[in-house]
């Protein structure tokens, strides 16, 4: 396993300088979000390849992270292709000012790759692992992980369909999903991640691999998802009222209203 964990490292780690190179090219460190769902997918299908025993629960893992790594690279290549830097990574870019080169190399690529293994790290366990069978636990992780992919793709495109609407510029969406969360796309990727972790329990270690969900789970709820994407409508009337009905991460029926 340390040696799978440190080979993997150094995949992560020339995919993250490959993109941090393109990033100072065209001057645009956003593009580490297309990076993403990908990186995920070259680290999982090396360890798969280079894994000693192929297991029905190693090939199931190695499938869905493929699913879904693709799935969210399809989606957000789409959604920014051919758009500026992302107004989070402009805001760094004039804060950081001289220094932006080797702060967006540390707190940027290197950063999110130091996290795609920490969150990669049940999915290395299961390909690390011999052990064959697959039980409740693996059929139960299934199922979090179906539910999970359930809430982030269709959230996803609801909410591209409503922004394609000219008549909605501005405004924010609340029916769907978006309507018992405000971000189904977060709840879901954290869902999924749980998933894996409880596909991974059975194998050697693999209760340390509760590190992943609880890392993505953070991130999404504190770091670099809810609050910076809704500092963004911070005054805004509209998504003022929607906050106060609709909870901000689990989905739970809409408050009703004073």
């Amino acid at each position: 396993m340390k040696s799978l964990l440190f080979q993997s490292a150094i995949v992560v780690f020339a995919y993250f300088m490959l993109f941090f190179v393109m990033a100072q090219i065209i001057k645009n460190n956003s593009i580490v979000d297309m990076g993403w769902g990908p990186g995920f997918v070259v680290v999982t299908i090396y360890a798969w390849l280079t894994s000693e025993s192929l297991t029905i629960r190693g090939s199931l893992v190695m499938i869905l992270v493929v699913i879904w790594g693709s799935r969210l690279a399809y989606h957000i290549v789409r959604r920014n292709i051919g758009k500026p830097e992302d107004f989070r990574y402009a805001n760094w870019r004039n804060e950081w000012g001289k220094w932006v080169v080797p702060r967006a190399f540390f707190q940027v690529f290197m950063l999110q790759g130091f996290f795609m293994l920490v969150v990669a790290y049940p999915v290395l366990l299961v390909q690390a692992s011999a052990r064959t069978g697959f039980g409740i636990l693996e059929t139960l992780g299934l199922t979090v992980w179906v539910i999970g992919f359930y809430f982030e793709s269709v959230g996803d495109r609801q909410l591209r369909e409503f922004k394609k609407r000219p008549e909605n510029r501005g405004k924010i969406i609340q029916h769907g999903l978006w309507r018992y969360t405000r971000h189904p796309n977060y709840f879901g990727e954290a869902t999924m991640w749980w998933g894996l972790w409880i596909m991974a329990i059975p194998v050697e270690w693999g209760w340390t691999g509760i590190i992943s969900p609880l890392a993505i789970t953070w991130l999404l709820l504190f770091v670099s998802g809810v609050p910076m994407l809704e500092k963004k409508y911070k005054g805004n009337p509209e998504f003022e009222a929607y906050a106060q009905k609709t909870n901000a991460f689990f989905p739970g029926p809409p408050k009703k209203s004073h």
